[in-house]
């Protein structure tokens, strides 16, 4: 077995391949229960929705007697967990110093998808002021910033009319300076920046598990094993996936990782922060009339199609990528009540819009994809480090809600980490009180950047959208409090509580009549799903886990009319008749799911667990 990675062999790859090897022969030597297919000494099996060995531990399951459960172990300095826009600015400024400084460093990131970018999804229109701290010859070595924005215009959507709003200096929406990109094709830029410094990269790999040490403090992480089969047991293919052990592990899985799940329960992260808050974005990518392309154009809306109470807006922005081409998309507030809402057929019917239609007719749609966002802000902000390990960008929520941008703070917090970490690892005085290394230096520093005052400035935009006028309301305190005030208001307001628990029974909300999809402007789910490229190992348990199977139908289709059917934005939950004719059961579609995490976030049971499913699983963007 040969794995290729980067320019050569990565040493850690092909003794993870050496230990592989033992593995299958050893399993030729296995007793047979092993490959019987039952859960228990029953020979009747049980029917389950989730198999998954999160839901259902393997040392109380009969077919894993006898399975090598040993895992290779390889020692890093610093693992990185997530290959997005902080992870990688982490990765670079950690060489950077490392390099300057002649010091030996070894730094190893992993990322679930594929390729590094692949799983990347935002609008996005790009603050570069941390790529101009990380990179300042970033044009030189060939960004792909290639569209400065030359047009800024916002508007309020009715039905049939767009009024426009004038964007005065110093409001959030101000994006005189910004570029419009392709935050996937700028994610893999910044991997190959990552490479030539001498990062290890590990694409393809998901960090399934946080280690720990006797002592409580992160160890590092394991990836998933792969070769189990969609009922649980194992495959004659299975294998163990490897540990990470490191100094200091950098969690930067972006918004509502898994694994920063498990250390804010682990370590009370969460105990003196507001709940987060998200909200769903849906995005395609067209190609349009050469005559109706305005390179560097970026357009704002709030109103239609979402009532005054329901919070989001969209957006519309023209590239100059060689082709006319332009990004377009829906972001829809999580917190919002009515469980008849559909955020991707709410999208669709954003795109008849009078004044969105005519930039698309002729046109030709060629991708799709989805992905939840922080809306918490200052106020949500958890606590961000921890022995052995902190939280970087996406993951604790830096994103700048009112200027719809988190990767310039995304970038920043992964260098102010780089830079603790650095300063501890090599210090050869340094007495750890635990295993592993707790780096406090890091959230120090990051309340005196930058990241910290931004935020903290427009910390009332989002939370005084909870008024009675809404989405009128929260633009005048806006236009009160921030433009004049600049967010020195003494106050700080609260969001409404989790965003699970805000959906109203189906009985007290009024259906949504959408109108059909026209196959030329707007189109059905699953051929949007289908753009995304998402494909995933179908002979697997789904990564969709539920805690409890009796949930959906008992609570979620009975009270709420299975909600889940209709905030995915992949098709992935859907409840089909049962064989026997009599009630309803819910079929999860785990082969469509884009990564977006909402269905975690929004479930109203908070049944739902999210996990990694095999590595290179999910979506394949293409500059998303």
């Amino acid at each position: 077995i040969m794995i290729y990675v980067g320019k050569g062999v990565s040493p850690l790859v092909s003794r993870w391949c050496v230990q592989a090897l033992k593995t299958l022969q050893n399993r030729s030597h296995l007793p047979p229960q092993v490959n019987a297919v039952r859960w228990s000494s029953s020979d009747a099996p049980v029917p389950r929705i989730t198999t998954h060995y999160t839901v259902h531990p393997r040392d109380k399951d009969l077919r894993w007697e006898g399975v090598e459960m040993e895992r290779f172990a390889d020692e890093a300095d610093v693992v990185i967990v997530g290959g997005g826009p902080a992870g990688l600015s982490a990765a670079i400024r950690l060489k950077q110093l490392a390099n300057a400084q002649e010091k030996e460093l070894r730094v190893c990131l992993v990322e679930k998808a594929s390729q590094i970018g692949a799983h990347t999804l935002s609008g996005a229109c790009l603050e570069p002021s941390a790529l101009n701290e990380l990179i300042p010859d970033w044009k030189e070595k060939g960004a792909p910033l290639n569209t400065p924005v030359t047009e800024d215009r916002f508007a309020i959507l009715t039905e049939k009319y767009r009024i426009p709003v004038p964007i005065l200096p110093g409001l959030p929406m101000n994006n005189h300076g910004n570029y419009i990109v392709r935050l996937g094709h700028f994610v893999r830029w910044l991997g190959e920046q990552a490479e030539e410094l001498g990062v290890e990269m590990y694409p393809g790999y998901a960090a399934s598990e946080v280690l720990f040490h006797e002592d409580g403090s992160v160890k590092g992480i394991a990836t998933n094993d792969v070769g189990i089969a969609k009922d649980g047991s194992p495959k004659d293919v299975f294998e163990r996936g490897m540990e990470l052990h490191a100094k200091v592990t950098i969690f930067g899985e972006g918004c509502h990782g898994h694994l920063a799940k498990q250390l804010y329960k682990h370590f009370n992260l969460r105990e003196n922060c507001q709940p987060q808050t998200y909200a769903i974005g849906l995005k395609e990518l067209w190609v349009i009339d050469e005559k109706k392309w305005k390179p560097g154009r970026v357009d704002h809306s709030v109103g239609w199609p979402l009532n005054r109470n329901t919070y989001g807006g969209s957006f519309l922005y023209h590239l100059n990528e060689g082709e006319p081409m332009v990004a377009l998309g829906l972001v829809v507030g999580l917190d919002y009540s009515n469980p008849y809402l559909s955020p991707f057929r709410e999208f669709q019917r954003w795109k008849h819009h009078p004044s969105v239609a005519p930039t698309l007719e002729g046109g030709s749609r060629i991708a799709y994809g989805a992905r939840a966002l922080n809306e918490g802000g200052f106020q949500s902000l958890p606590k961000l480090t921890f022995p052995g390990g902190l939280l970087i960008g996406c993951s604790p929520g830096f994103m700048n809600v009112p200027k719809i941008k988190g990767t310039h703070t995304a970038m920043k917090s992964g260098m102010l980490a780089a830079e603790a970490i650095f300063a501890k690892v090599t210090d050869e005085s340094l007495q750890s009180e635990t295993a592993g290394v707790h780096v406090p230096e890091y959230e120090q520093s990051l309340k005196k950047s930058w990241i910290w005052k931004e935020l903290y400035a427009v910390r009332n935009i989002r939370p005084s959208f909870h008024n009675y006028f809404g989405l009128y309301g929260g633009m005048f305190y806006t236009g009160v409090f921030y433009w004049i005030f600049r967010g020195k208001e003494p106050w700080t307001l609260k969001h409404s509580g989790k965003d699970a628990d805000q959906l109203k029974p189906a009985k007290d909300c009024t259906p949504i009549e959408y109108p059909k999809p026209d196959g030329k402007i707007s189109f059905d789910l699953l051929s949007s799903v289908a753009l995304s490229g998402t494909n995933h190992e179908g002979d697997q348990p789904p990564h969709l886990t539920l805690m409890d199977d009796s949930i959906p139908v008992a609570k979620n289709l009975a009270i709420y009319d299975g909600p889940e059917q209709r905030f995915c934005p992949a098709g992935v939950y859907e409840y089909v008749p049962l064989e026997t004719g009599e009630g309803m059961r819910l079929q999860i579609n785990a082969q469509n799911c884009v990564h977006c995490k909402t269905c975690d976030i929004k479930d109203p049971s908070q049944n739902i667990n999210w996990v990694v499913p095999e590595g290179s699983g999910g979506p394949a963007y293409n500059g998303m």
